[in-house]
């Protein structure tokens, strides 16, 4: 692993850091909402909020108190509660789970606990410590389990309980819609990247045909033009397991939405507002994308592609760590962190496009590809095959960029999520491409 950090003390900021942002995330999730909402199951989908609280401590203790300081267990009679493999969401409920005081005050002994060993450990020699990986990956699974928290927001019932400023972005509508990348070789992937995660890893060279991919995700305005042509009531253009999952489930629409006196209202943290038409639409499924790029005649871009349109610069032949460049993420180039609960219009953040000129590829909506979740040549599970390899094949998809609630720390040119094709509650969108 290559350091990016010029010094130790340097290397312990960050990590604070990234851990305390990620708690004071985690406690406006469940400090908003009463111990009832915090102890009820909102969608079977979904855990209890306060299974999320305390399975993030419990993952916390695991990898940094015992893994790193070679520490006992402290409760080590809820581990099994907290195992994401032991149980499905839906059984969770059932589990005698420490109640939210309870949670609450386990997740912060350990933070306690953890801040202590941070100021002592030597942050090399091993895997684990090298850069601070173990504090990285922690600071991540927290801030993926807060974004796992706002999707039970989103999905629960209610008066609104959660607030935040709408997008006041930079707006500068492209004048194309459509950006052509080169054909030729790129390296996708890293291998330098300290807090990278095993799925990520290693860099290596692909090379791809030139392609078209739009300028900007796919906006409801669009895709209220593809349901207006009838795009849920023709098979021409849904896979076919799609196509049984809208006929099953009577699906017309992005999830969330519904049709009120002739207009589209939806549903966003418990407000019920017109479909804003500028804004790219979210809250699709991976069948929903494909059948829209079918009907406009055009397709999802693989995973390879995306990665090239948001990393390669022509003019150098290199791989950046974002689109604008190798600099972290800030609020001028994207939307992320859940500073606003929802996406900015597409055409926003002109300073965060790629050198090719393609708009918002990190932050606003995850964005589904065509490509199954696959490892990459040399690929090795670490520190667990849990993490990544037990998800690899065709049964799930690969979205790309982060959503305006996905944190900085947990979201890069290179990373890599996951989900089955049917999943709509997530902050799911997507852009299109199409052959030269």
């Amino acid at each position: 692993m290559t350091t990016s950090y010029p010094s130790r003390e340097d290397l312990r900021e960050r990590a604070a850091a990234a851990l305390t942002a990620a708690r004071v995330r985690t406690a406006a999730l469940t400090d908003a909402v009463s111990d009832a909402d915090l102890t009820a199951q909102h969608s079977p989908l979904m855990s209890p909020l306060v299974w999320d609280l305390a399975h993030i401590g419990n993952q916390e203790e695991l990898w940094l108190l015992r893994n790193v300081a070679g520490r006992e267990s402290m409760r080590p009679e809820i581990d099994p509660l907290y195992d994401a493999f032991e149980h499905p969401r839906a059984e969770r409920p059932k589990l005698p789970l420490l109640g939210p005081e309870e949670a609450r005050r386990y997740a912060a002994e350990v933070r306690g606990r953890v801040f202590d060993l941070l100021e002592r450990t030597p942050l090399e020699g091993s895997a684990l410590l090298d850069d601070g990986f173990a504090f990285g990956m922690i600071a991540q699974h927290e801030q993926q389990h807060d974004e796992t928290m706002l999707i039970t927001h989103q999905l629960r019932r209610g008066a609104p309980v959660l607030t935040a400023r709408d997008p006041d972005a930079p707006y500068d509508p492209p004048l194309v819609a459509e950006v052509l990348v080169p054909a030729g070789p790129f390296t996708m992937g890293t291998s330098t990247e300290p807090w990278s995660l095993d799925n990520e890893r290693p860099a290596h060279v692909r090379d791809t045909a030139p392609f078209w991919i739009d300028t900007v995700p796919v906006t409801n305005a669009a895709y209220l033009a593809f349901i207006a042509d009838g795009g849920y009531r023709d098979p021409r253009w849904w896979a076919p397991p799609g196509w049984q999952q809208i006929r099953e489930h009577s699906i017309e629409a992005p999830l969330f939405w519904h049709r009120e006196a002739g207009q589209w209202l939806r549903r966003r943290f418990g407000v019920t507002e017109p479909v804003p038409e500028d804004e790219p639409v979210l809250h699709v499924s991976w069948y929903e994308a494909d059948a829209y790029a079918r009907w406009a005649g055009r397709r999802l871009p693989t995973e390879t592609e995306w990665e090239k349109a948001a990393r390669f610069d022509p003019a150098t032949g290199r791989s950046a760590r974002y689109p604008w460049g190798d600099a972290d993420p800030t609020a001028a180039v994207a939307n992320l962190g859940q500073r606003h609960l929802r996406p900015a219009r597409a055409g926003s953040y002109p300073a965060g496009a790629s050198p090719l000129g393609v708009r918002q590829l990190i932050g606003d909506v995850w964005e589904w590809t065509a490509s199954d979740f696959l490892p990459y040549p040399g690929f090795r599970a670490f520190p667990y095959r849990e993490y990544s390899e037990v998800f690899f094949g065709p049964e799930h998809k690969v979205l790309r960029g982060g959503s305006f609630a996905v944190d900085p720390v947990a979201c890069r040119g290179t990373f890599r999520n996951w989900d089955l094709p049917v999943r709509r509650q997530i902050f799911s969108g997507f852009r299109t491409a199409r052959d030269v």
